[in-house]
């Protein structure tokens, strides 16, 4: 199994980055839809949902909104929230369920990266697919740059009477963090491995898509990007 398969599915992930700020995710999704102007009978897709903040939110202000992610469990949780127009499915973001059925189809918070080009291709491929005609995407990464610079090569969190050593190195191209810890006596070991895109790699896999960029922002408040200071790298465009 490939590691996001087996990391993000895992109970640890989920106790590792349990205090993820909702408050800004919810900023963000506000800024997002004030900027795009989206209509509230748009539909909307949260492609690799995990378990489904942002879309609880989205449906929260009144979008139809649909998540979708790879780990069961994740998918599970979230479908504690389904409603009339709200709903959680298990899908790989590099296979199109659907054609032409989505107002905007929204990627947050690093989900991308996690394959070789020609698996992210298929990814691009299926939110064009996905979408309807002049359909909105959004793309939020890390800003690589700013990532590679700040890295911080060890440290030790202490989270639920867990100690997770976690290492992070900039190798072939990628971001790697390993986790190692030890729970009820037993050890484990998982990995993180993204790949460290820039703007240009962006600009070139979506030049292969018939999908176009309109703005790249460089944080929630979408600000102007920045490839030395911008802690995010926030890519919108259209089919």
């Amino acid at each position: 199994m490939e590691w996001f398969e087996t990391w993000f599915d895992s109970e640890y992930y989920h106790k590792l980055y349990k205090n993820r700020d909702d408050d800004e995710a919810e900023q963000f999704i506000t800024n997002l839809i004030t900027n795009l102007q989206l209509d509230l009978k748009s539909n909307i897709l949260d492609l690799a949902c995990g378990k489904g903040r942002h879309s609880i939110f989205l449906n929260k202000i009144g979008f139809k909104t649909m998540g979708v992610d790879l780990s069961p469990k994740s998918i599970a949780f979230a479908k504690k929230f389904n409603n009339t127009n709200l709903r959680f499915e298990v899908r790989d973001m590099r296979k199109s369920f659907c054609e032409n059925q989505f107002d905007a189809i929204f990627n947050l918070f690093t989900s991308f990266g996690y394959f070789e080009s020609t698996e992210n291709i298929k990814v691009l491929k299926a939110i064009e697919n996905m979408l309807k005609k002049n359909g909105v995407f959004v793309i939020d990464f890390m800003n690589t740059n700013k990532v590679i610079r700040n890295l911080v090569n060890e440290e030790i969190k202490f989270i639920d009477q867990i100690n997770f050593r976690l290492k992070r190195a900039y190798e072939n191209g990628n971001i790697v963090k390993t986790i190692d810890f030890t729970d009820k006596e037993k050890d484990f070991h998982f990995t993180e491995k993204v790949q460290a895109l820039f703007p240009e790699d962006f600009q070139s896999l979506i030049s292969q898509t018939n999908l176009k960029i309109d703005s790249i922002f460089g944080d929630y408040n979408l600000n102007p990007f920045d490839r030395e200071v911008s802690d995010r790298l926030i890519i919108v465009g259209r089919k």
